[in-house]
């Protein structure tokens, strides 16, 4: 096994380079600019006596400063970014230059709807598109975030059953691999939550679901592949007893990566799913957003969608429609419009023939890697896998205590983004790997090796990976001290 080369940020010591670009405030700490002559002001008290002690940096330090920080982060452009159930794949260029357009991205969300046709239509055909892709009856762009699609969805399922008279349906079902928005929303929406147990698989069973069915189960909340990355074979049958009992199935579309092409989802029994389009078609993470996660409906759901509707009129224009019975708005305006257009486009590029490569080759990557790591990390779940791997530390634990944590900040050091840990819940010591559609297979070979020289590591010199990472900018944190007690703002005593 060759071993794998470190790679050395630009930057590394953010201390120093604070120290740096702060000099002249350092130099100038006790000094305040002097007071302004409020004489003439319509009310003297308004003026200060001092100011605070601003930073005084020219525009070339402030620039060099964050120039250099951006240099210590990590982003799809700068490497793989293998975080399980986040669907990190490469955004496309061409996305970002059509949703730059001037008449897009100037367009004013109070100019009347006629003359505003080619936003309504954009929004109109990746309605449709949606649609398309999973076979269900309707959908709503607003929802400006996958917890909102979430959100949407559940108080659809609220909706229905409010409106047939049902108000002792309070509980939600949620298996407990789930993500943890799953059991969040459906609190948030006035439910309570069971959890359903999986089994030896890693999937929930038809006789778990009647275990737990009563005449107070609402509907169940499930992704489709789960978050150990299993397909739910036993779906179809799930949906059926639960409309048996006039429960209603939503799906969290995390991993719709997994099987774009492949199915339509309504086919599986879902009544409503929300569509991450920041992981599945390709809009960007990070920053904080825009995320975008409509949804999708079927029949049952279509009254209560969320308002207002893009629809084509008989004449070929576009309009705003309301629904009467609607749950409500959710977003303002037109929602995150940048995102629809980018979504359109990552959806056009592949066309209805090939969009079934997304999944292809994200699961086949995904099964690569699983291949190529299950000699040197513990598979906690011998079952089929489709879009990602789950591993764990027990192994290295073991071997010479080395954690999962351990393992992924050593990942670090060679240019990598750790995979997710510590989730699924189910599997403890958990090290989600998802590589996407985007990783070559040469690029999926390195981060193997990678992986297979840190396992080697933690059985020949545990302190080397205990101690990572060794060549990024900030070495281990605090991340308790650092959540509970966050620094936000400049101090020029830390200078």
């Amino acid at each position: 096994m060759s071993k794998v080369k470190e790679v050395q940020r630009a930057q590394h010591h953010v201390p120093d380079l604070l120290k740096a670009t702060h000099a002249t405030t350092a130099a100038n700490a006790n000094e305040y600019l002097p007071n302004a002559d409020a004489e003439k002001a319509p009310k003297p008290s308004w003026a200060r006596q001092s100011i605070p002690n601003f930073p005084q940096l020219s525009e070339f330090e402030v620039v060099r400063h964050f120039t250099k920080l951006s240099q210590l982060n990590h982003s799809i452009d700068g490497g793989m970014y293998p975080l399980g159930s986040c669907t990190m794949k490469y955004n496309p260029r061409i996305n970002e230059e059509v949703a730059a357009m001037p008449r897009f991205s100037h367009m004013h969300p109070y100019l009347p709807q006629q003359n505003v046709q080619g936003t309504l239509e954009v929004m109109y055909l990746l309605q449709q598109a949606l649609m398309d892709i999973t076979g269900m009856k309707g959908c709503s762009l607003h929802p400006a975030a996958g917890a909102q699609g979430e959100l949407a969805g559940v108080k659809m399922i609220r909706k229905y059953h409010d409106e047939k008279g049902q108000t002792q349906k309070k509980v939600i079902l949620v298996p407990d691999s789930a993500h943890g928005t799953n059991p969040a929303t459906a609190a948030l929406s006035g439910f309570s939550v069971k959890t359903l147990n999986s089994n030896a698989d890693g999937i929930i069973t038809l006789d778990e679901i009647k275990d737990k069915m009563d005449e107070t189960v609402a509907g169940l909340m499930i992704t489709v592949p789960n978050t150990l990355g299993i397909f739910e074979k036993e779906i179809k049958e799930i949906a059926g007893f639960l409309h048996a009992h006039d429960a209603l199935l939503y799906c969290d579309g995390a991993n719709l990566n997994a099987m774009v092409g492949q199915v339509h989802i309504l086919n599986m029994g879902v009544d409503v799913m929300h569509i991450n389009l920041h992981k599945t078609f390709s809009t960007p993470h990070g920053g904080g957003g825009p995320g975008s996660g409509p949804v999708v409906v079927s029949d049952r759901l279509l009254p209560y969608m969320p308002n207002p509707q893009v629809i084509k009129k008989q004449d070929g224009t576009y309009a705003l429609a309301d629904v009467e019975k609607s749950i409500g708005k959710y977003r303002g305006f037109y929602g995150n419009f940048g995102m629809f257009i980018r979504a359109l486009c990552y959806i056009y590029a592949f066309g209805r023939n090939k969009l079934s490569d997304i999944s292809e080759t994200a699961v086949l990557n995904a099964n690569y890697i699983k291949h190529h790591l299950r000699d040197f990390y513990d598979l906690p779940y011998t079952s089929r896998t489709l879009h990602e791997a789950v591993f764990s530390d027990k192994l290295q634990q073991k071997q010479n205590k080395v954690k999962t944590m351990d393992i992924a900040k050593r990942l670090m050091d060679f240019g990598y983004h750790p995979p997710t840990v510590y989730f699924p819940l189910v599997v403890d010591g958990a090290l989600m790997i998802e590589p996407t559609e985007s990783e070559s297979k040469a690029e999926l070979d390195r981060f193997i090796a990678t992986m297979q020289q840190i396992a080697q590591e933690a059985k020949e010199d545990p302190d080397k990976v205990k101690t990572a990472p060794h060549r990024t900018g900030i070495k281990r944190l605090d991340e308790t001290l650092a959540a509970r007690k966050p620094v936000l703002t400049w101090n020029p005593d830390e200078v």
